[in-house]
């Protein structure tokens, strides 16, 4: 699982690069085919049976709620389906209503939003303060979504434990140092996930009837189904080989020695996709020894794992071709609406076309970083020209003109070029992508890329602190990030800021003091919306390759033949980030919602024993700061 608005873009660009050398590729979406099976009268009348199995004093709350209401569920659940769709506008009225859907204990939430109340309390709708009167389809939304986040949870409750919308039994595969965990897994009896998940499998491989499968597996959380569909066809369609890549494998599978694995799959390919992909096509139709496949993993006659890597060269980012969403079902993903704060909506909200505008990162220093890895260590670009001739050719193709940029960190000049062809084209577009805030983004680039069709920007400001950004090699100060984030505001750009916690040797008064700048960042509207991340050291990363550069030692790996990826490490400062991390998740929510914004900081870490620190920063450090030019 990955998101449910918009397809994962891996196979849109892999389907498009196949097809652009001549060789016959499909691609289908069995994320969303299973939850769109799943969300069925005769899929919830499935997990029913389930539930009723259990003894009644074992059933959660979201389990009780769903059987009491199981005759409204069954008769609700296509219409909203077809509405999260965007089928069947007019029913949004009587969602929003509040009398037509089945209220679970998700619902709970539109009444208190962490230890703040919403509305009055004099009786009125707790939502009015975020849609008011007239925003019906985006309330309807948001309540749609709650209610498929109560029957997600009696799918965990009741079906299988590790069952979650994106992160589906992630444990059993983040840097896992065996298979262990996920070969027990696949070696249980299936589950009701499981088997239809495998009913969609064999369907898909008889309708298109391929020669290889390619599986994308972007996150640990797409692992265990993609194995699955793996161990299915290997069952059913035994002469169909199987290669497995995507982003999991590139940063966790580098050292892969486990033959378990083959079990499932033929193969396993690292970083950019286009050239071993080629060099597997050539070795299964004849024309290329096994000797000379690219940065491949396959078990040989003995039974060991083997990595082949003839070196051959990349194939340039400016001949990937363009991507293709060719069948795949784009009027049937869900869009939903988790969070009401309008910039961290679009993550879930709207179908939005993904695009690179270059491939890699062009500043690849900062120190928490995969620097060492392809895909962000190999930095190449295309023109303007390119990149709108590929933009042109999609909205044509889809129909929709939302594109989201995904790359690591979209280069400055770059996207002025583009802006500026896209305005010479007059191709109009919504956008937004991925930054990193540094002085080349002028208000008046910002105003450029506005005009381009930008709708919002997303970049790391990670701990906010001169201090820990230098250590961080992040080559930006907090006051550069402000003016910076303030002229992207100004020009109606909303912002997001990535921020992170726990970084080696930083102590509590770094932490007050990070989010006394960020709520001075709110307060003065630089930006919209943010998320802490817990610091994890990866071994792919300068602390991870050098960690008594950042005063912190590593924790020795066991043994591994599976998974590599993050690194324990025990920091001499010896603080409690995970303590710190529940105060800084909860300001952080309410600011979003522009609540608490003028209160001390330190009342978010109320619960933590002893006495918190006061800020060392000035409540007026960053209204100093936009007041200067550069």
């Amino acid at each position: 699982m990955t998101q449910l608005n918009t397809p994962y873009p891996s196979t849109a660009y892999l389907t498009g690069f196949l097809r652009s050398r001549g060789i016959d590729a499909v691609q289908d979406d069995l994320a969303l085919a299973l939850v769109l099976h799943v969300f069925t009268p005769a899929g919830l009348e499935a997990v029913k049976r389930r539930a009723l199995e259990q003894p009644e004093a074992e059933r959660s709350a979201s389990v009780h709620a769903f059987l009491d209401q199981f005759a409204a569920y069954c008769a609700t659940i296509g219409p909203v389906i077809r509405f999260l769709q965007g089928g069947d506008s007019t029913l949004a009225h009587r969602i929003a209503a509040r009398g037509l859907l089945p209220e679970g204990p998700r619902f709970a939430a539109l009444d208190v939003y962490e230890d703040v109340e919403l509305g009055d309390g004099g009786g009125e709708d707790p939502l009015a303060w975020a849609f008011g009167a007239l925003g019906v389809q985006d309330k309807a939304r948001h309540l749609a979504t709650l209610y498929l986040n109560d029957l997600a949870d009696v799918l965990r409750d009741a079906v299988d434990e590790r069952f979650e919308f994106v992160r589906y039994a992630e444990s059993l595969a983040s840097s896992q140092p065996t298979f262990e965990p996920l070969a027990t897994a696949l070696a249980a009896p299936p589950t009701l996930i499981d088997d239809w998940l495998a009913e969609l499998t064999r369907a898909t491989v008889e309708q298109h009837k391929p020669t290889l499968v390619l599986l994308s597996v972007p996150f640990p959380g797409s692992v265990y189904a993609a194995l699955r569909m793996g161990q299915t066809i290997k069952t059913t369609f035994p002469d169909v080989k199987i290669a497995l890549g995507g982003g999991y494998v590139n940063t966790e599978l580098r050292e892969l020695a486990e033959p378990r694995v083959f079990d499932f799959v033929d193969y396993v390919t690292l970083d950019s996709g286009e050239r071993p992909l080629l060099s597997l096509i050539e070795h299964l139709s004849g024309q290329r020894g096994p000797q000379r496949l690219l940065r491949t993993f396959v078990r040989n006659s003995e039974g060991k794992v083997k990595y082949i890597n003839l070196t051959e060269p990349d194939i340039p980012f400016e001949d990937v071709g363009t991507a293709t969403w060719d069948g795949l079902p784009l009027a049937k993903y869900l869009s939903l609406l988790d969070m009401l704060n309008p910039m961290h909506r679009l993550w879930s909200d709207g179908r939005w076309n993904k695009l690179t505008v270059a491939h890699g990162c062009y500043w690849k220093k900062c120190s928490f970083c995969d620097v060492s890895l392809d895909y962000i260590g190999r930095y190449e670009t295309a023109t303007a020209e390119k990149l709108a001739d590929r933009i042109q050719r999609i909205v044509e193709e889809t129909g929709q003109t939302g594109f989201h940029f995904v790359d690591e960190a979209a280069p400055p000049k770059a996207l002025k070029a583009l802006a500026q062809e896209l305005i010479r084209r007059d191709l109009q577009i919504s956008w937004w992508g991925n930054i990193r805030f540094e002085k080349t983004f002028t208000p008046e680039l910002a105003e450029l890329l506005a005009q381009s069709g930008c709708i919002a920007m997303s970049g790391g400001l990670e701990v906010a602190s001169d201090r820990l950004l230098t250590l961080m090699k992040k080559g930006v100060s907090v006051e550069q990030v402000a003016r910076v984030t303030k002229g992207f505001s100004d020009a109606g750009i909303l912002v997001h800021a990535y921020l992170m916690y726990g970084f080696p040797t930083q102590t509590v008064q770094d932490t007050v003091d990070a989010l006394e700048y960020v709520r001075q960042l709110f307060e003065h509207g630089c930006i919209q919306s943010g998320f802490f991340h817990r610091f994890s050291c990866t071994v792919h990363s300068p602390v991870g390759q050098n960690p008594a550069d950042y005063g912190v030692q590593l924790i020795p790996l066991p043994p591994i033949t599976f998974a590599k990826n993050d690194i324990g490490f025990v920091d001499p400062s010896g603080v409690d980030h995970d303590a710190l991390g529940i105060g800084l998740r909860k300001a952080l929510y309410n600011y979003m919602h522009g609540l608490c914004v003028e209160d001390d900081v330190r009342r978010w870490f109320e619960h933590l024993p002893g006495k918190v620190p006061k800020p060392t920063v000035s409540r007026h450090k960053i209204g100093k700061a936009l007041q200067q030019r550069p």
